[in-house]
């Protein structure tokens, strides 16, 4: 029997307090497996809160731009090979929710207008983000990764993006084998200085350090992608979760994440 497990982080680095509100998030989702909902519904419902609480740099609570513009990224990827990222969406309080559109389509992601134009042709909330000025340390990412009964995974992640860059800057979030990966028996999701992450292609090559039996656990395999894949002094996390067993996290910095797994 499949014992379903959700693990969230709630970004890298020292930020607010977020610990509390990450575990909302969890329990969303874990009530959500028990009444039957697959891994993408509680994943995606999951982040949904987080992206709702304006003390995470996501939705909601999304970092100004130099610009003073706020842009938003989401992925989604599931253990069966569905993939669906937005980049750089203006006007879109749950960009998770359009990523989440895209797995059944046949192309996997969208950019800036053209996105937010495809998100108004299919229903999905177009209201303007207020955002908030970065609070030094914000973490950059918010992340949800859900196993339910059937042994199914998902894997949803959202930000505002890294504060003080650009408008057109992309970080590791909609980016597949950087800040998310899953494959059908292990999903992994990165956090922090998303150009460190994107340059390392941190989430493909821990989830590879495992499948090529280089290291004989997820928490070996994340131990060895800080160590060895990031330079000092960049702040990262990770979270993962297999085919058995609980979610982990790991970072080099303070980083709250919070696990459930079925009794």
């Amino acid at each position: 029997m499949v014992k379903m497990a959700v693990v969230a982080h709630g970004g890298a680095g020292p930020g607010p307090e977020r610990q509390t509100n990450l575990q909302r998030a969890v329990d969303v989702a874990s009530e959500l497996l028990l009444s039957g909902s697959s891994a993408i519904e509680a994943a995606v419902e999951a982040c949904v809160i987080l992206e709702d609480d304006p003390v995470f740099n996501a939705g909601t609570g999304g970092v100004f731009r130099n610009d003073g513009s706020v842009l938003l990224d989401a992925s989604i990827q599931t253990s069966d090979g569905r993939i669906g990222f937005v980049i750089a969406m203006s006007d879109t309080p749950n960009p998770i929710r359009v990523a989440a559109s895209l797995l059944d389509e046949p192309i996997n992601g969208l950019t800036g207008s053209g996105a937010r134009a495809w998100a108004d042709e299919r229903g999905h909330v177009n209201r303007a983000v207020e955002g908030r000025e970065p609070i030094e340390g914000d973490g950059d990412t918010v992340g949800v990764i859900v196993r339910d009964s059937s042994g199914e995974m998902a894997c949803a992640t959202s930000t505002g993006g890294c504060s003080h860059r650009p408008p057109g800057r992309v970080g590791d979030v909609p980016l597949p084998g950087s800040g998310f990966w899953v494959e059908n028996s292990r999903s992994v999701a990165a956090t922090g200085e998303g150009e460190e992450i994107t340059k390392a292609l941190l989430s493909y090559r821990v989830s590879n350090r495992v499948s090529s039996s280089q290291c004989d656990s997820l928490m070996e395999a994340m131990r060895w992608g800080l160590d060895e894949l990031i330079p000092n002094g960049a702040s990262v996390g990770l979270i993962a979760l297999g085919n058995e067993g609980p979610g982990v996290g790991l970072s080099n910095t303070v980083m709250p994440w919070a696990s459930w797994i079925e009794d």
